[in-house]
């Protein structure tokens, strides 16, 4: 059974840098009556990435941002209480975007809209390494990266949720060297003895350069960048002829409304006939089953580690996202907010 009320966080005021105390607010309202067509789902798990701090700028970009006074919009995953939708009947576990908040009132259409979770996919599986972190890294590496044999690859933010399978994708696809940058020394052990990178460096107690200059002294054929900022000046001053840089993510920049510095060494991509390319995972949408087939053998094979750092209540999810640019999280970052309703 369905609760009275609604808890949520919705969005109160535009932050331009990191968030504020009063970039959120706590609301609980009376949960919305369900019409003909559409579904009611329990929200059960939320995922956090750092985009979702740029969803918040009031600037254009891939997705509208989100309104003052909408709930904090983030990927999901729940279970349908009440139906009035053919396709869909309680009970039913279902992932899409359904924001920061107990329930979720869906037609089943839409961006990102519900659909429900294969048998044999975890929630957390469905948020993490088959659902958009393990669709950008597959599509990034894949189709932008190309890493062959021989190719020394390079994954900044490794052991985040992306990070993390992009480079053990690279190893799949036959690069002979994969090296990830990560900070501090659980993380790197894990990449190594878990996730199957060859080296990782640790760039809070190490130079980068320095170390990339040790592991990679022919260049860097691929380079997954997931960070921006110095990191990634460093890594385009070590590019090789025909390397790739696939641009993911900046995390370093905050995602605030404040112009970023550019790359300093970006001419390294015309002295080593190279090429850098951005793209937004949303544009492979079409795809994703072909991927999250070829991921899921992966995973039957045992070839893909993955892993998640789960906090629990809707009430921290301000300081849940806010923790992921301080490299607080260990691998996805997923919230739990409640256990599946008796429907």
């Amino acid at each position: 059974m369905k609760n009275e009320y609604n808890r949520r966080w919705v969005l109160n005021s535009r932050p331009a840098g990191p968030l504020e105390p009063d970039t959120f607010r706590w609301e609980e309202v009376p949960v919305p009556p369900i019409a003909d067509g559409e579904i009611l789902i329990r929200n059960l798990w939320l995922s956090f990435d750092p985009a979702q701090r740029g969803w918040l700028n009031d600037t254009p970009s891939y997705i509208p941002p989100v309104q003052i006074g909408e709930a904090m919009r983030a990927g999901s995953v729940g279970q349908v209480v009440e139906s009035r939708n053919a396709a869909f009947q309680p009970g039913d576990m279902v992932s899409g975007t359904f924001g920061w908040q107990d329930y979720f009132l869906s037609t089943g259409q839409g961006f990102m809209a519900p659909h429900k979770l294969p048998p044999g996919v975890s929630p957390a599986m469905a948020m993490s390494v088959l659902g958009l972190t393990g669709m950008t890294a597959y599509f990034g590496m894949a189709d932008i990266g190309r890493p062959a044999a021989g190719d020394v690859v390079v994954v900044s933010g490794a052991a985040g949720a992306t990070g993390s399978i992009a480079g053990q994708i690279a190893r799949i696809l036959g690069a002979a060297k994969v090296i990830g940058i990560a900070g501090g020394p659980e993380k790197c052990r894990w990449l190594v003895d878990e996730a199957g990178y060859d080296a990782v460096i640790d760039y809070k107690h190490e130079d980068v350069a320095a170390r990339l200059d040790e592991l990679a002294p022919a260049g860097i054929n691929v380079y997954f960048d997931n960070v921006g900022g110095s990191i990634l000046d460093d890594c385009l001053a070590r590019i090789a002829v025909g390397a790739r840089v696939v641009l993911c993510g900046g995390i370093s920049s905050g995602y605030g409304t404040m112009r970023v510095q550019g790359p300093a060494n970006y001419f390294q991509l015309t002295i080593k006939s190279a090429r850098m390319e951005g793209f937004i995972v949303l544009n492979y949408l079409d795809r994703f089953p072909e991927a999250a087939a070829r991921m899921k053998s992966w995973l039957d094979d045992g070839r893909l580690a993955w892993r998640v750092d789960v906090a629990e209540g809707l009430e921290t999810a301000p300081q849940v996202l806010q923790g992921l640019f301080s490299g607080a999280n260990f691998g996805k970052q997923l919230l739990k907010i409640a256990e599946p309703p008796i429907v």
